[in-house]
């Protein structure tokens, strides 16, 4: 089964952070700001079922996606869950709760991140928190999109600095779990991709 990763309601505002910077608007209208910006990056990870069908949309195709087929905790209209389902993706699922970062999901993204083939994630549960591990495994060139509720979008451009960063949380949130020790084996697959 391996290691869950759960968020203590103490370091719950911590998540409110911007890893990088919002481009505030709904959908449509931040993919012409986000397309001038991406500057063809080493992989391109969208995280959300918003961000990801109106990327999918516009024909900016991400090398990974992480989709759960709801928006704000509620299920997706069936056009977003059928325009997130496109042809030459190897599609992998996990099981990964709200609130949560699973080590099906840490092993999902280090299977997508190590391939030249582009996959779905398909989360049985939410992908709320799927951007924290995305940001700190994905090599420094990458991009790293999702939906920030109610604001927009935010753009993650990842360098050694964010990746540093995004140690750092992901640091403070396992220290306060309860069984630490459980959580080596992940521990050590998140921070294999610190360097990358």
């Amino acid at each position: 089964m391996g290691g869950t990763i759960s968020i203590p309601a103490p370091l719950r505002p911590l998540l409110r952070k911007k890893f990088g910077v919002l481009y505030k608007g709904l959908g449509e209208e931040n993919i012409g700001k986000v397309s001038r910006d991406l500057d063809d990056p080493i992989k391109l990870i969208s995280v959300g079922d918003v961000t990801t069908f109106h990327l999918l949309k516009s024909n900016i195709i991400p090398d990974i996606l992480v989709i759960d087929d709801k928006t704000h905790r509620q299920p997706a209209c069936e056009q977003m869950i059928t325009g997130t389902k496109q042809s030459g993706f190897k599609e992998l699922v996990v099981n990964n709760p709200a609130g949560s970062i699973t080590e099906e999901l840490v092993d999902a993204l280090a299977e997508a991140l190590n391939s030249n083939r582009r996959f779905r994630i398909f989360v049985q549960g939410e992908e709320d928190l799927a951007s924290l591990p995305a940001i700190m495994m994905a090599p420094v060139g990458s991009v790293v999109l999702y939906g920030q509720p109610g604001e927009g979008m935010m753009f993650v451009r990842i360098t050694a600095s964010k990746k540093e960063e995004m140690t750092e949380l992901i640091d403070k949130i396992i220290d306060k779990q309860h069984c630490k020790e459980q959580l080596y084996t992940m521990w050590r697959k998140l921070y294999g991709y610190q360097h990358n």
